[in-house]
């Protein structure tokens, strides 16, 4: 039996992703039920979380990078006086310690040090890559390797609550930030040490006031047979790039822009990526103006692929 011909499908879905699975393995499975060509995920969630995870199918693909730069804000819980080795409720016990009488004002000092412009050090259960080998094959095997500390930024940290030596926090950081390894340090300033028992993701980006689907609903479209159901879901691929500057164009320069021209533009747009419009296609790429002033083309869609 010959296999259905996957479909052009272009657009954002603000997927749920569930607890125990991983982001690569939601992606594949709501790629099969939109029947899609073509189809990526703009940053992984530890199996273990939780919540918003722009998918990006086809055409939108181009503009994931743009996505996996932006900030998240997560709601996250942590257990005190226990450490594991992978900083979260899935790893094996390094340590566990007495919990020292604490209360709200000593956790508030202490993550009142985590705000603003901090260091991390990337946890070995990690996907990055040294030497081009991922960290967490290493790990797996009990390999330890240095790891030089990244710059990330802490826009804000919450108290949210206290209870049964779990801490409630709520994190707005920017790209690269684990919260794993926040919970950690966290736990390390307060004596006891701690590792990540909950973590929900909440907002992408501009992707702040959005309600992410759940798998289960795209399920059931997909057992009705209903495509337009499921693409009634997709957001444009412009919806989570309100942060870039606009430019409209006629129809003739934006044709010049497609086919690799350069066309002057306002000083205003210097130095920054810029998103295009046209009136007959409207949103139809990414540009950018070069130090001679004219545009350049950065990412050009065709929807027709």
């Amino acid at each position: 039996m010959k296999k259905p011909l996957r479909r052009a499908v272009h657009g954002i879905l603000l997927l749920d992703k569930p607890k125990g699975i991983s982001s690569n393995t939601a992606l594949q499975h709501v790629k099969r039920l939109f029947n899609a060509r073509k189809a990526g995920h703009t940053g992984s969630l530890d199996p273990m979380a939780t919540g918003m995870l722009p998918l990006c199918f086809g055409e939108a693909t181009k503009v994931s990078q743009y996505l996996i730069d932006c900030d998240k804000r997560y709601r996250a819980s942590m257990r005190l006086g226990i450490t594991t080795t992978t900083g979260d409720a899935e790893g094996d016990v390094v340590t566990e310690s007495v919990v020292p009488d604490i209360d709200q004002g000593k956790i508030e000092q202490v993550l009142a040090r985590f705000r603003g412009d901090i260091e991390q050090i990337p946890p070995m259960f990690s996907a990055l890559k040294q030497n081009g080998k991922r960290l967490y094959k290493l790990a797996v095997k009990g390999i330890e390797v240095e790891r030089p500390p990244r710059d990330v930024t802490i826009h804000q940290l919450d108290f949210c609550g206290y209870q049964n030596q779990v801490i409630d926090i709520d994190v707005h950081c920017s790209k690269g930030t684990y919260i794993r390894t926040l919970a950690e340090d966290i736990g390390q300033q307060l004596g006891c040490g701690a590792h990540l028992v909950a973590l929900r993701r909440y907002a992408v980006g501009n992707y702040t006031n959005r309600q992410p689907l759940a798998l289960d609903d795209l399920e059931l479209a997909q057992q009705e047979g209903d495509y337009a159901q499921l693409d009634g879901h997709l957001l444009p691929l412009d919806s989570g790039l309100n942060y870039l500057s606009r430019l409209d164009l006629s129809d003739q320069d934006a044709i010049k822009v497609r086919n690799g021209l350069r066309i002057d533009i306002s000083k205003e747009f210097a130095g920054k990526l810029i998103r295009l419009y046209s009136p007959s296609e409207g949103f139809f790429g990414l540009g950018e103006r070069r130090l001679d002033g004219k545009l350049a083309s950065r990412r050009i869609f065709h929807f027709s692929v």
